[in-house]
């Protein structure tokens, strides 16, 4: 590698680092994925078991173990909190912004692959995962790395050169295979789909690499991400191992959690959540000028397929969540840069329409700095649109509103202007520069002033009650409703009485050891209330607290 390209390399490293590690635990995570992955973390440790993954240590089959070895690794180094629960992430965007460089400049140039990292970082929802304790963010790059290898070995057997063909399909696969031990079987579902149109479409529906190569590539997924279950079903048996395929198969065919959504939801969470970037990849999407690289080209028709097949997989699947179709941050903004170099080259121009998606979606996000530090200051304006008696109660958290919480706007509106500026006049990397950096920074910016606010009307209440009992011997209890802050706030242990699962036994039970707390929400506080035996002690922003009053505590 080019001493310069080098120095790019490290130089991508480093600004990931400086978005990407500062703050991490700056705000308490959130229910219920950043708490419920980082509970299973913690269960680890206390159990000293990196085998089955547990969740009120009891057995959670929902997900492998790899990304929660991961923050279980950060949690014995750093401590058990929220900088440990997503450190891993923000290592994985500092990884993924310097592969995107390495495999643009191998496909196409320094440039391009500059390009290629800077629309991931500048983009809203892919900065923002870096920054978050969801497994997303490792699974993806494990397809996405799978699949590059798996293409890298499709070309060098076209061009018969089978030693490197076969390790190449040998890497993809132990890559798909990790993404297996980190979310599930889906990893191979999503490249498998992949390859199947791309085979139909392009290649008449013959191999694209020897069978043997092929086989290969399965049975190294296969021996990768099944060698945790093979492992469980020696140990344990096979009920664990029948429950996480009957989760997976739940997953795709029933909402899940009551998280539905209309037919193009997730087309719209990635136009407006990839902004700025996703601008330019819809232009690619339809009609690109071809380069002068054969491999160049194909590889945009791979992009283009992992992006449709992504996208209408997750639009069929029932569940309707925002991270589902992050996979697609990969080919959105490889496409982006795909496009801008051809703006670069002048065969390409900043069309109209594409001028006006900019700014009308980028309007948008500023309306939106706008309008939260205004709601913060006079929540009476949105509380009579509110029927939620939950949500209503949520805006009479103390959450300190200064007044400024509109920068990050004015840092879009500036950026965007800028961008516009520079662009008219043919400076087109420094405007794809001031666009990408401009965007990481209102992300960055967002994050500082927004979430621990929003976090404050959300949950705190309900997780600084938890915290507040991590040093008591106490059972608490939720009721009506799912969270894991107890669990993994108050510090819970392994139980020494299996009773204490039953809830009915918490609530009414007469031969309760241990103090029982209680938490709810104001709407269903009345049936807590109408219990005798439960003293309310505390209601704050939504959420109520209650206490058997017949135990010793």
């Amino acid at each position: 590698m080019p001493t310069q390209d080098r120095h790019y390399a490290w130089g991508i490293a480093l600004l990931g680092a400086l978005f990407f590690l500062p703050f991490l635990g700056g705000v308490h995570l959130f229910d219920w994925d950043e708490i419920n992955f980082a509970e299973a973390a913690r269960e680890m440790l206390v159990r000293d078991d990196y085998l089955r993954v547990h969740i009120n240590f009891q057995p959670f089959w929902e997900k492998p173990p790899f990304f929660f070895w991961l923050q279980a690794l950060a949690m014995r180094a750093l401590g058990v909190g929220e900088y440990a629960a997503r450190l891993p992430n923000a290592i994985c965007g500092i990884i993924t912004l310097v592969a995107l460089f390495l495999i643009g400049r191998r496909l196409h140039s320094a440039r391009l692959g500059l390009y290629w990292a800077g629309a991931y970082l500048g983009s809203v929802l892919p900065f923002l995962y870096f920054k978050s304790g969801i497994i997303d963010p490792w699974f993806n790059l494990f397809i996405f790395l799978g699949l590059y290898y798996f293409v890298q070995g499709y070309w060098n057997s076209q061009e018969a050169r089978a030693g490197c063909a076969w390790r190449q399909v040998a890497v993809g696969g132990l890559y798909i295979g990790l993404g297996m031990l980190t979310k599930g079987p889906v990893a191979l579902l999503v490249v498998g789909l992949v390859i199947a149109v791309y085979q139909a479409v392009y290649g008449r529906f013959r191999l694209l690499v020897s069978v043997g190569q092929f086989m290969g590539f399965l049975l190294a997924s296969l021996v990768v991400g099944a060698a945790w279950l093979g492992l469980e079903t020696w140990k344990n048996g096979d009920w664990f191992v029948r429950e996480f395929f009957a989760y997976q198969y739940r997953l795709f065919s029933t909402p899940d959690a009551g998280h539905k959504g209309f037919p193009g939801y997730h087309a719209v969470v990635l136009l407006l959540g990839c902004f700025p970037f996703s601008v330019f990849a819809v232009r690619a999407l339809w009609r690109a000028p071809d380069t002068p690289s054969a491999q160049a080209n194909d590889f945009l028709r791979w992009m283009k397929i992992l992006f449709w097949v992504v996208l209408i997989l997750f639009s069929v699947v029932q569940s309707k969540i925002v991270h589902y179709s992050s996979l697609a941050y990969f080919p959105i903004t490889y496409l982006a840069a795909y496009t801008w170099e051809n703006v670069y080259q002048g065969q390409l121009s900043l069309s109209g329409w594409m001028k006006a998606l900019l700014w009308g979606i980028g309007s948008l996000w500023i309306l939106v700095c706008v309008a939260l530090p205004v709601l913060g200051l006079h929540p009476e304006l949105i509380h009579p649109w509110l029927q939620d008696p939950f949500a209503q109660a949520n805006l009479e958290a103390e959450v300190y509103w200064s007044g400024w919480e509109f920068l990050p706007g004015l840092v879009l509106l500036a950026v965007l202007i800028g961008f516009t500026y520079l662009n008219k006049r043919g400076r087109y990397a420094k405007a794809y520069a001031a666009l990408s950096l401009g965007g990481a920074v209102f992300v960055w910016l967002a994050l500082v002033f927004y979430v621990k606010r929003v976090e404050g009307y959300s949950q705190r209440a309900a997780v600084e009650f938890c915290k507040q009992r991590a040093q008591e011997d106490c059972y608490i209890v939720t009721y009506a409703y799912k969270s894991y802050a107890h669990l993994f706030y108050a510090a819970k242990q392994p139980p020494t009485d299996v009773r204490s699962y039953d809830k009915e036994w918490l609530l009414h039970g007469q031969d309760v050891d241990k103090a029982v707390y209680v938490m709810s929400k104001i709407h269903r506080a009345s049936e807590l209330e109408a219990m005798p035996h439960l003293e309310k002690i505390g209601a704050r922003n939504g959420f109520v607290f209650f206490r058997r009053k017949d135990l010793a505590h």
